[in-house]
């Protein structure tokens, strides 16, 4: 199965896929409103901003799995996002990216090693994943790696398809 195959569903219960984005580069976060992290919302929507014309999304996760950091409902999430940060980026459903109810999206995400050759587990809120306009995971950038990062602004730049 193709990660544009693999069912979800939006923040506000849609059904959706990674396939209503085939031919964009993607950069995939699992998200918090309550987390040191959750400034990075900022950095994420610069990123949005920046290359939403040249084939780029974000696409916001929210998970729950991280000390209760994203306790919100789906409405709450959506209100926080919008007006705290301005997000104007996908969310999707909140869901478990870790452990026995790990979403499959993120069954397939952490086989995806990162820049230490590490794969497995999401250590915590924020953890980036690149997905190509093939639909390939190119890149897997740890919580603390800043959205704009050099080398995260350099592997998008180079997966953008125009």
């Amino acid at each position: 199965m193709s990660l544009y195959d693999i069912p979800l569903h939006t923040l506000t219960g849609e059904p959706t896929s990674l396939g209503e984005h085939r031919g964009a580069a993607l950069l995939v976060v699992n998200v918090a409103s309550k987390c040191g992290l959750t400034p990075q919302y900022e950095g994420l929507e610069r990123l949005q901003q920046r290359y939403a014309e040249r084939g780029f999304t974000v696409l916001g996760v929210p998970c729950n799995q991280f000390a209760g950091q994203e306790p919100g409902t789906s409405e709450e999430i959506q209100t926080f996002c919008s007006t705290t940060y301005g997000v104007s980026f996908p969310l999707l459903e909140k869901i478990d990216v870790n452990g026995e109810q790990r979403h499959p999206l993120y069954a397939e995400l952490t086989r995806t090693p990162d820049a230490q050759g590490e794969a497995g587990d999401v250590q915590w809120n924020f953890e980036k994943f690149l997905i190509s306009p093939e639909g390939d995971v190119v890149g897997r950038f740890r919580p603390r790696t800043e959205p704009e990062a050099d080398d995260v602004v350099a592997a998008i730049e180079a997966r953008l398809p125009r």
